[in-house]
Parts: C-alpha cells; structure tokens; sequence
C-alpha cells in the first residue's frame, strides 16, 4: 500500500529530517506542483516529476536523494513540465534509452541477424575479431542512441597508428549504425560515421622474383623429401602459385569441383567462379591420393575433413627460404605480378582472379611498366634503324 501524505516544501532540511516509514510514501512539493520526493522503507529517497500525457498520469524519477540536491531536483522537475508543454514524453524517452542496446550488444545482433546470414565465413570471422578486438573495448557500452561523432571521432584518432584498423572499425560501425536506423534504434539519416575522413592506407603488397621463386621452390621439394610437410601441404602451396587461387578456394577444394581444364569453384568469395587449370596444375593434382569418404584435395594429417591450418607449415616454409616478410596471400599477388609483367591483359587477369570489378586488378598495372619501357625500346630501335637505311 502506498501512502500519500500533506504537500510541504521539499529542502534539504526538510527531507533530511524524515522518519524511518514502514510503507513506501509519496511526499508532494507545496510550491511546484507535480514535483515530488517517494520514500521507501529502506530508506531510499528519490525525486520523481508526474504528469499527464495521453490521458495517462505518468512519473519520471529525477535522481536520488544525497545524489542530487532537493534545488537540482526541483529544477529537472520544471525541465520535464517544459518537455511535456512542447509534447515530449519524458519516462517514455528515459525507458526508451534503458531499452536501447549498447554498440556491443548491438555487434552481436549484427553477427547473428545479417552477418551470418550475408556474409562468406571468412568475412563473418573478420568482423567477430574486429568487434571484439577494436571496437568493443573503447565504445561497445555507449548506449546505440547515444553514440555521437565525437566518440567515434576519438575513436578513430586513437588508431591514427594502425590506420588499416581505424578505418576497418569505422567501416563496421558504419554498416551497425545503418542497421541500427533500419531496426528502428536510431532515428533515420543519423549515422555519425559519415563524416569520419578515412586515414590514407599504403597498400602491402609483396611479390617474388625469380630468384626467390626458384628458392622457394627449392625449399618446398627438400621439407617434402625430408618429411617436414606432406604431399598434400606441397601441392597446396604448388597450387596456389599456379592457379593464383586464394588460400581457402585451395584449403577447402574438393575434388568433385576438378575437371580436366577447370577449377568449378560454386561459392568463392566473389560468388561462382571458374578457375583455369593449367596442365602444371593438372599434372601435381594426379599425384594425390583421394581418401574414400573424403571429398577433399588437401586433406588433413588425420585423412580426415580438408588441412585446417596451412599458415602454420608456411611459417616454417618461408623461414627457411628466407622470406620471412612473405604472407601466403602474396602467392597470389606474385602469379598476378608474372601475369601482368608477360602481357596478359587486366581484363583477362580479372576474370582469372575473380576479381569483382577491373580496379581491383588495376592495382599491379604498375607491374608492366618495365615491360612497356622493354617493348618501347623495341620500337625505337627498329624505327631508329629504318631511318637510318633511309637517310
């Protein structure tokens, strides 16, 4: 049962000076109405505002007693009657903001609610380390309602040291955000990433010359002799090198995706793909054995399921050659590199990498400038001499 009591001025004093009470209390202000102060029997005091809205009395707590001051109390009071003249809902939006998911709660709906559900495994692990590394760590308890430009500003300038990261945690918050107003968390239009200026990214990319192919080579047919990797860990890295494939399309290859010709990949990265197999690539493939009830080409050293993990053998393969700066994927980027220095063309090269668009391939465009400087001398040459037969 609650009991309302005579209306006095709330002071301090005054509340300071109230008895123990058995049943909650309710205690109005003589002077503002609708302010008021309830008392519990644990002794707890909290502020609170009522009013109407919708033909409904509601109240607002307004904070507790020993927290605030009966005046800043008094004072939030005549703030919320303002809110309410104008046609705002005070409890309404407070509840609203208490209901509202944090940045971290937010990513785990992301993960499950659209990443899952449209995104390659590679991807879906990309963003889970992201969140969970770099963005949940500074911002993941801001309430989604609440971030602003200026959080995620600071954000993005704490990582001004790994800008690959900065903008990478940007960019995942930017697509939270946009699901955020969809879901109907945030108001339309009102993503603060927007403004944020990307840190410029210098691009590794690390190809082998020839010396260092030779060298690798080299080394991959000495470990398999000595029985330091398989088979089956030599023909992955083989494979990679002549197909310009990327790692997990080669990891998880299974054989019925093998025709005499082709790679039938039905799911890479950029969606079906068709990879041209040349007869190398063909002939290192009929060196391996097919496991009964195992439909994968790089299997496991239990014979079982594909290699889960061909990043650690690779540790072991480039220190011994020397290449310890050399990542897997620069495999690929060295098959796109002899592609580009011996003429083929990028829209050939697009279509043999899976790229989506032609600017991704645009990128080892560079590449061929030695080979353009090559046959530009060529033609000099040869006009340089018919000019002068002529002269």
């Amino acid at each position: 049962p609650r009991v309302t009591e005579p209306m006095t001025k709330l002071t301090k004093r005054y509340v300071d000076s109230l008895p123990e009470v058995t049943v909650e209390r309710i205690l109005w202000d003589a002077e503002l109405s609708g302010f008021g102060l309830r008392v519990y029997p644990s002794g707890r005091k909290v502020y609170v505002v009522q009013y109407r809205m919708n033909g409904r009395t509601r109240r607002k707590n307004l904070g507790q007693h020993g927290v605030v001051t009966s005046e800043e109390a008094r004072r939030e009071a005549k703030l919320a009657q303002a809110d309410v003249a104008r046609g705002a809902d005070p409890s309404a939006e407070r509840k609203a903001r208490l209901r509202c998911p944090t940045i971290k709660e937010l990513g785990t709906r992301f993960l499950t609610d659209h990443v899952a559900l449209h995104c390659k495994p590679t991807t879906q692990y990309d963003y889970r380390n992201l969140l969970r590394g770099v963005v949940n760590p500074m911002l993941g308890s801001i309430k989604v309602s609440e971030i602003s430009f200026t959080d995620i500003q600071a954000f993005h300038l704490q990582r001004r040291e790994t800008p690959y990261q900065a903008n990478r945690g940007v960019m995942v918050l930017s697509k939270m955000l946009n699901l955020a107003e969809d879901w109907g968390l945030r108001p339309m239009n009102s993503n603060p990433t927007r403004r944020i200026k990307r840190y410029p990214e210098v691009e590794k990319k690390r190809y082998l010359d020839e010396t260092e192919q030779e060298r690798l080579g080299q080394v991959l047919a000495a470990m398999l002799r000595e029985g330091e990797i398989s088979l089956y860990v030599f023909a992955a890295f083989y494979l990679l090198l002549l197909t310009g494939c990327r790692l997990g399309e080669i990891q998880k290859l299974k054989w019925d995706y093998v025709t005499r010709t082709h790679l039938e990949l039905p799911d890479s990265k950029t969606g079906r793909r068709r990879i041209p197999l040349p007869r190398e690539a063909r002939d290192l493939l009929d060196t391996l054995h097919r496991r009964e009830g195992n439909p994968y080409v790089i299997i496991g050293s239990g014979n079982e399921g594909h290699h889960s993990d061909l990043q650690k053998p690779w540790r072991k393969i480039r220190t011994r050659a020397g290449l310890e700066d050399v990542r897997v994927h620069d495999l690929r980027h060295t098959y796109a590199s002899v592609a580009v220095t011996n003429g083929i063309d990028p829209f050939t090269l697009m279509k043999i990498l899976g790229h989506k668009n032609l600017t991704t391939t645009l990128r080892y465009a560079h590449l061929s400038d030695d080979a353009v400087q090559k046959a530009a001398g060529q033609i000099a040459g040869r006009l340089a001499a018919a000019m002068g037969n002529m002269a």
